[in-house]
């Protein structure tokens, strides 16, 4: 499968600061929803912005090795051309919000890099309705909550049509029910237009029905990097990172630990319920 993220031998330190990222090596694969999982300060926001540019070009650092997106060095882009082909929501997502209408917001990108009133006003409506908030152009920021802002964020991205989508925990100050809901919308963008996702996230359990691949981080190196189901017994074997994964795969790894057994993939409830039935877990808990 093509790559569309490589970074190679990737070291990485900000100014008066020990090095954030170190050795770094991993692919990311065109059409995966990849996540970046590990504990507070293991470099998972730094690895965003170095697959977007950010990090080293615009926030300056001392860096080796070299960052490829879409077959390309980012050494020497623009951070706004990198834009064009790699969305970017940070955490704080509220900082990255610069106009007083909904509809000033989507098309500012597309108006600084010079396409057409006509094309702007279309690609505008079709990214609103895209995340579910089809009509609203005039409405002012203030005017909508903030899980709607962070939509309107994700339709911005959206109407420049990227091929990658880097998402830095863009659910953190959101309740269980706008999370889960913002990662169905996102992961219909990703199904319907084949958009490679990359979304940073400590609350694993909301993407365990859609991840693809993992990137496991700790203390800046990777501890794993590949589909999910490979890469998440590396984080159960380590006891500070096991409470990261999904609360379904503790279970799962712990019993097929306990009991010799090998066990599904499980992505949900039923699918663990089906698999232990199938296994047996019934007669034995009898």
């Amino acid at each position: 499968m093509e790559n569309v993220i490589q970074l190679e031998n990737f070291y990485f330190a900000y100014k008066r600061s020990d090095l954030v990222l170190r050795d770094i090596d991993l692919n990311i694969k065109k059409g995966s929803f990849t996540v970046i999982a590990g504990p507070s300060g293991a470099g998972k926001t730094t690895l965003c912005k170095a697959m977007t540019g950010i990090v080293p070009y615009y926030m300056g650092g001392r860096y080796s090795g070299d960052v490829k997106v879409l077959g390309e060095s980012t050494k020497g882009k623009k951070v706004s051309d990198i834009a064009m082909r790699v969305g970017f929501i940070m955490e704080d997502y509220e900082s990255q919000l610069v106009s007083l209408t909904a509809g000033e917001e989507v098309a500012f990108s597309l108006l600084n890099h010079g396409f057409a009133p006509a094309e702007v006003a279309e690609r505008t409506r079709k990214a609103l309705e895209d995340v579910g908030l089809p009509g609203r152009e005039s409405y002012q920021l203030d005017e909508l909550s903030g899980g709607q802002r962070q939509r309107l964020l994700l339709a911005s991205v959206l109407a420049v049509h990227p091929e990658i989508i880097v998402l830095d925990e863009p659910v953190s100050a959101m309740d269980p029910d706008g999370a889960i809901s913002l990662y169905k919308l996102v992961y219909d963008i990703h199904r319907r237009y084949g958009t490679t996702i990359v979304v940073v996230e400590h609350r694993t359990d909301y993407l365990l029905p859609y991840a693809t691949d993992m990137i496991v981080l700790k203390e800046g190196a990777v501890v794993a990097a590949d589909k999910f189901e490979l890469a998440a017994p590396a984080m159960y074997a380590d006891e500070v990172l096991r409470p990261l994964l999904p609360s379904l795969w503790q279970v799962k790894l712990g019993l097929e630990e306990r009991f010799g057994v090998k066990l599904g993939d499980w992505r949900n409830e039923k699918d663990a319920l089906a698999d232990l039935k199938a296994q047996g877990f019934e007669r034995r808990a009898d």
